[in-house]
């Protein structure tokens, strides 16, 4: 230093700096300053290399001291805030670059770094004005459309948000963080081939970039592609070992491929990483649902509530999951699902304007269906009838399709519908925007808590009659929604309605309608039992149905038919093992229990080829299972319980005529399923004509389904109409 002028030993530390080495570059910087304390670029720039090694206590000294000395020193200025904003002090890292853009007005960066602090404080319009700025500023400049991108998008302004990643990769074609961006917009639009191909681009530039390999296995998922998803996110957990997100993306993945053990592993591994991801203990709440282990999944279901009581998923999740419960009871139930609105829906009331329909009673009605389940789902079946037949005279039909993955059924969806509006990846709000524009009368929901979605849509009212249907016959819980649909046997005249948020509406027979669709040609075999001298019980409805007291109650049948055996349905697992050992307790050997894999739904109905003798599942009783299984001929014996969820078989039973099947007390179930097994002939009987009764029967009866379901619409419609409209 002592040979070199200051200028010289500045532009030596400044190369050092430019190549890399901080260390002599900072040495340099000091040393000029020791002679000259007054050199306010020597502090700027002392900063950055202070900065660039990580001190940012220091680094700010300098780049303050710097301003002092020069308060015209933008860069200075745009770097404190950099490093402010490295420390979490956002706020005075805005006013650091506000003071930088005024002192240099064409200053592109300061604008973009306003930009993106802007956005992390939630001022999005003004990190949108900021970023706009940079770019006018700075047309070819990356950063800027890449966070103008991410402002947009926590806008909700998806499509404006893709076209500013568009736009940096277009002139920075390596730009790893914005096809990664560009790839979580396109995800949740639903675009999934595009998000895919923009996460392997972001992957190729960077092949351990592993929120990318997490968030493309989670499109590969969505995609059907399960496989493949499970190997990306084992890709990404050996490059991060302590990857909580991607362990519990990969017991997703697991589960939904039927490995339930593994998925287990996975759920387990990513609980114990990380304890507070309530996403990672709702997702283990429902792998041991699907085992079957429902105490411990309500458990996981309301730690996850605990850390995060805004959880609309993990919440519905738990309610469905007390459904299944054997202690849960109406007013139980209720609660929890009027807790559910107060912490979700309540809070978007407010939201909620007069409805200006024309209230001609007697008009064509604007009827709207939400659900994600127009498609081959059990849903999708029992619907489908119903839109078939609908009157399109008196009735104008808008479908809102949360579908993520479309098939036949889908398309034969939108055959039937005047109007068919796409909401995959839209936010309720914007549903609820297009349900007003489009003046829907009644708006229906089809799915209540099983996809939670919808109703947040309908929280904000956005049409004059709500209704919850089809789903499962419980209640919503939402004071938004004035009507949900039932029949007699679910919910008998005269009940205590208490347990309802909604009013009841009863159809005159029956809450579900029953097509085969593709399958009505599977036929109807003889009785298993007269060749092989034994009768095989089964039930082949959702494991997570199955409790130790119905399985008790299984056990007292099967005790009381000699040679006996029982058939049911679920995924490979520990669970089948457990089953066993507690039917071996209750007196049952473990060679007279068959397990029975999943299958396609032509190979699933040809299950019912070797079962004589269906046993419900309570207190949640089949429902398209069981109706499946009358189609297939074999009978189902159920037991009548408090709930409607209870009360399913004896709606079936008696539609078809054969009410003396439902059992109403457990003795009396064990009675009727024991006499029945023991009376071949009768089951030979009901064997050959259970499928001409179910095509006589109500449930069968389309036309007749679609215009009691019309009927109700209208009456709810007039008494809308008869209402004194809001003063506006």
């Amino acid at each position: 230093m002592a040979q070199l002028s200051v200028q010289q030993a500045f532009n030596l530390a400044v190369q050092h700096h430019q190549g890399g080495r901080l260390r002599a570059a900072e040495q340099l910087y000091r040393q000029i300053l020791d002679q000259e304390p007054n050199h306010a670029q020597t502090w700027g720039n002392l900063g950055l290399a202070l900065q660039a090694q990580g001190q940012l206590g220091e680094a700010m000294a300098a780049y303050r001291r710097a301003v002092v000395l020069q308060p015209d020193y933008a860069e200075a200025y745009c770097n404190l805030g950099k490093a402010l904003k490295d420390q979490g002090q956002i706020a005075a890292a805005i006013a650091a670059y506000r003071q930088a853009v005024r002192i240099n007005p064409n200053y592109s960066a300061a604008y973009n770094n306003l930009g993106n602090a802007l956005r992390e404080i939630g001022e999005l319009d003004a990190a949108i004005v900021a970023c706009r700025q940079a770019i006018a500023l700075h047309p070819d400049f990356p950063a800027a459309y890449s966070n103008l991108g991410n402002a947009l998008n926590d806008k909700g302004q998806i499509d404006l948000a893709i076209d500013a990643y568009r736009q940096a990769i277009a002139l920075e074609p390596t730009y790893c963080s914005a096809f990664y961006n560009l790839g979580l917009v396109l995800k949740d639009k639903g675009e999934r081939a595009a998000a895919i191909a923009a996460f392997r681009q972001a992957i190729a530039l960077k092949p351990d970039f592993v929120a990318a390999l997490n968030n493309l296995g989670v499109v590969l998922k969505d995609t059907g592609q399960i496989d493949a998803a499970i190997a990306v996110y084992r890709q990404a957990i050996a490059l991060q070992p302590a990857f909580a997100n991607a362990y519990s993306n990969l017991g997703i993945a697991l589960r939904d491929n039927g490995e339930l053990d593994a998925a287990l592993a996975a759920d387990r591994q990513a609980v114990a990483l990380k304890p507070d991801i309530a996403e990672a203990q709702n997702n283990l709440g429902n792998t041991l649902k699907d085992r079957g282990q429902l105490d411990e999944a309500i458990a996981a279901y309301r730690q996850a509530l605990a850390i995060n009581p805004r959880f609309v998923s993990a919440h519905s999740n738990l309610l469905l999951g007390l459904h299944y419960h054997p202690t849960s009871t109406r007013a139980s139930l209720f609660q929890e699902a009027r807790d559910w609105e107060r912490q979700h829906a309540a809070p978007l009331q407010h939201h909620i304007r007069p409805h200006t329909n024309d209230r001609n009673p007697d008009r064509r009605l604007r009827i709207g269906y939400i659900s994600p389940d127009f498609r081959a789902h059990v849903v999708g079946r029992n619907l489908l009838p119903l839109f078939r037949q609908h009157d399109r005279q008196q009735m104008a039909i808008t479908c809102y399709a949360q579908v993520s993955r479309p098939d036949v059924l889908t398309g034969q969806f939108q055959q039937c519908a005047d109007s068919w509006r796409d909401i995959t990846g839209c936010s309720a709000a914007a549903v609820a925007d297009q349900v007003r524009a489009d003046q829907i009368d009644i708006l229906v929901e089809l799915a209540l808590h099983t996809a939670p979605q919808g109703l947040l849509i309908l929280a904000r009212k956005p049409a004059p009659v709500q209704v919850s249907f089809a789903g499962y016959p419980g209640t919503t819980g939402l004071t938004t929604i004035d009507y949900r649909l039932s029949d007699p046997y679910l919910d008998p005249p005269g009940r205590d309605e208490a347990a309802y948020s909604e009013q009841t509406i009863r159809l005159p027979d029956s809450f579900w309608c029953y097509d085969p669709l593709d399958e009505r040609d599977v036929s109807v075999h003889s009785l298993p039992a007269l060749q092989t001298g034994a009768v095989m019980f089964g039930c082949l409805n959702n494991f997570c149905k199955i409790n130790e007291e119905i399985l008790a109650l299984w056990a007292q049948v099967l005790r009381q038919v000699a040679g006996s055996r029982l058939a049911l349905l679920t995924k490979p697992g520990a669970h089948r093992q457990r089953t066993a050992e507690f039917l071996s307790r209750q007196g049952v050997a473990p060679g007279r229990l068959e397990f029975l894999d999943h299958r396609a739904r032509r190979d699933y109905l040809e299950m019912y080829h070797r079962i004589d003798l269906g046993l419900d599942s309570f207190p949640y009783n089949g429902h398209t299972t069981s109706l499946d299984s009358f189609w297939m001929g074999v009978p189902v014996v159920t037991l009548v319980g408090p709930t409607a969820v209870s009360r399913a078989g004896w709606c079936q039973l008696s539609n078809l005529g054969l009410p003396e099947l439902a059992g109403q007390t457990p003795e009396e179930f064990v009675r009727i399923a024991v006499a029945l097994a023991r009376d071949l002939p009768r089951l030979a009987e009901l064997r050959s004509t259970l499928r001409h009764r179910m095509e006589r029967s109500p449930l069968m009866d389309a036309p007749r389904f679609a215009r009691h379901i019309e009927a109700a619409y209208r009456q709810m419609w007039r008494a809308w109409c008869a209402l004194e409209p809001p003063p506006h």
